[in-house]
């Protein structure tokens, strides 16, 4: 559901309701399951997509920060530099997307959460 629909509101209580658990216990599972929380995971799914788009499209940084779900420019780009290590400009400023099968794409553009603190 966060995957299929990263750009809408995160409905924590409606994803417990899925997964038949309270919402504590939910955010529990998911951070234990994931590396981090509900949000956090959201956050780089829209980073993630707006990575994408800041390479192979020529919409503005505005443009595709509300398109993959931030509602506020600065959130946005505050949220990418924490998650890529550089601005979203400087990100696009390196150039499209290379010519290679997809799955290396994916596996070279995704950001990591190495760095950051993971509890299991």
């Amino acid at each position: 559901m966060m995957d299929r629909e990263y750009w809408n509101e995160l409905d924590i209580d409606r994803l417990a309701e899925v997964a038949v658990m309270s919402r504590a216990h939910f955010i529990r599972s998911f951070k234990a399951t994931f590396g981090e929380t509900p949000h956090r995971y959201l956050q780089r799914r829209r980073v993630e997509r707006a990575m994408y788009l800041l390479r192979t499209t020529t919409q503005s940084v505005t443009e595709i920060c509300m398109d993959v779900g931030f509602s506020s420019l600065g959130t946005f780009s505050r949220t990418f530099s924490e998650i890529v290590g550089e601005s979203p400009s400087s990100f696009r400023a390196r150039g499209g997307m290379p010519a290679v099968p997809n799955c290396f794409v994916r596996a070279w553009t995704r950001p990591s959460n190495f760095g950051e603190a993971r509890t299991g």
